[in-house]
C-alpha cells in the first residue's frame, strides 16, 4: 500500500498547479488527498473555480504522509504562508526527511521556513530572494535532496511527472506521460 500524498489548498491557489499533480499521481496509483488549510472543505482558486477538498487539516494524519505539495498561486501561496499549522506539518516533515513539493510562488513558504537551506530550487521570477538559503536554479522543475520545485503553471505537468519518477520510478513516469500524449520527462 502506497503512503498518503497530500496537496494542501488555500484561497486563492493556482488551480493548474494543484490539479494536474492530482490527476497525474492518481493515475500513477499514488493515494492523494487535497486539504484545506481552513477548516472549510471547500476552497477557492485564483480563477474561480471551487474545489472541494478530501479533508481539511485538522483532520488528516500527516505523519502517514510520504510526500506534502504546495501549489502556488496568488494570493494562495500567502495564504499557505500564514498558516502556523501547516508550518508545524512542514517543519517536522522535512526534519524526517521526508518528500515536499512546490510550484510558483509556494516554494517560497518553504524559503521563509529556512526548509531550502543548502538546497537547490525554482519558483515563478520574483520570488527568488525569499527561496532562503537556497541556490536558484532558472529550471522548469528542480530536485534536490527531499525536495521537488517548479517554476509555474506551465510547468504543472512536467512537476507532477517528476514527482511519479521520483516515488515510482522514471518508468512509470514515461509511461504514463505516453498514455497521455505528453512527452517524456527526464
Amino acid at each position: 500500500m502506497d503512503s498518503k500524498v497530500y496537496i494542501f489548498l488555500a484561497d486563492g491557489f493556482e488551480e493548474l498547479e494543484a490539479l494536474a499533480p492530482l490527476d497525474i499521481l492518481r493515475r500513477a496509483g499514488l493515494d492523494v488527498e487535497l486539504v484545506s488549510i481552513s477548516d472549510e472543505i471547500e476552497v477557492v482558486g485564483s480563477h474561480g473555480l471551487r474545489v472541494l477538498c478530501d479533508s481539511t487539516i485538522d483532520l488528516i494524519s500527516p505523519e502517514n504522509a510520504e510526500l506534502l505539495i504546495l501549489p502556488g498561486g496568488m494570493p494562495g501561496s500567502d495564504n499557505l504562508a500564514a498558516s502556523e499549522e501547516l508550518a508545524e506539518i512542514l517543519l517536522k516533515h522535512n526534519k524526517e526527511g521526508k518528500r515536499l513539493a512546490a510550484i510558483c510562488a509556494a516554494p517560497y513558504v518553504l524559503g521563509e521556513l529556512h526548509i531550502l537551506e543548502g538546497k537547490q530550487a525554482t519558483c515563478y521570477p520574483g520570488y527568488e530572494d525569499k527561496l532562503l538559503g537556497a541556490e536558484f536554479l532558472n529550471q522548469s522543475v528542480v530536485v534536490s535532496q527531499n525536495v521537488i520545485t517548479g517554476n509555474g503553471a506551465g510547468a504543472a505537468v512536467k512537476f507532477a511527472f517528476k514527482i511519479v519518477a521520483e516515488l515510482k520510478g522514471q518508468r512509470l513516469a514515461d509511461f504514463l506521460a505516453e498514455k497521455m500524449m505528453n512527452d517524456k520527462f527526464e
